[in-house]
């Protein structure tokens, strides 16, 4: 039995490979896990040479982390768009924001399964560090003026509110709890976590 093989792919400009690449990735993790997805297997999935992928990723850590940041900056993207349209309430804001992020987390659960794969790594660790310094730095922007606290007293706060929002996900990806039950938590939590407001 003859076994087929994936149309090549039309030559691209480097950033648009890079992009068929990183979607194909995401493709392949949601179908089989992030087991399934080796610079091989991304290679014939995507209809190019080997070179080709190791050339944009180099090992398969690096294929991980950049599809790892590539998910990350949608997932902040997708927050920063529902933040755009000006909130007259802290509790708001808050809603928005804990909508926003549990939309992500169902839509791209891709997410969570490329950080446990990648558990372990100095570098995804410092990946991870400077993701998460950019989500908080955009939940304390956006809570800052329905809050009295000092400026790094709110970021503290924000870094825990995210902790706190990674835990929610973990019981609505286990089935523990609905999406408006998250949404619900995390509103409240983030509302009392304010301090005195306006």
């Amino acid at each position: 039995m003859a076994t087929t093989s994936p149309r090549p792919s039309p030559r691209l400009p480097k950033k648009a490979r890079r992009e068929q690449l990183l979607d194909t990735a995401v493709a392949i993790v949601r179908g089989q896990g992030t087991d399934g997805l080796t610079l091989v297997t991304l290679a014939e999935a995507a209809g190019v040479s080997r070179p080709i992928v190791y050339d944009h990723f180099g090992t398969r850590p690096g294929l991980l982390l950049a599809l790892y940041r590539r998910l990350d900056e949608r997932h902040q993207a997708a927050i920063a768009r529902a933040l755009r349209e000006p909130a007259a309430t802290a509790d708001t804001v808050a809603r928005v924001i804990s909508t926003a992020y549990f939309a992500c987390a169902t839509d791209m659960p891709e997410l969570t399964a490329v950080s446990a794969a990648l558990k372990g790594n100095p570098e995804m660790e410092a990946t991870q560090r400077e993701l998460l310094d950019g989500y908080t730095d955009l939940m304390a922007e956006a809570l800052a003026p329905h809050s009295a606290l000092p400026r790094e007293a709110l970021r503290l706060r924000c870094a825990g509110l995210l902790g706190a929002a990674e835990s929610l996900a973990g019981e609505l990806n286990r089935n523990r709890a609905t999406t408006e039950e998250a949404v619900t938590a995390l509103t409240e939590l983030i509302r009392g976590g304010l301090g005195a407001d306006e």
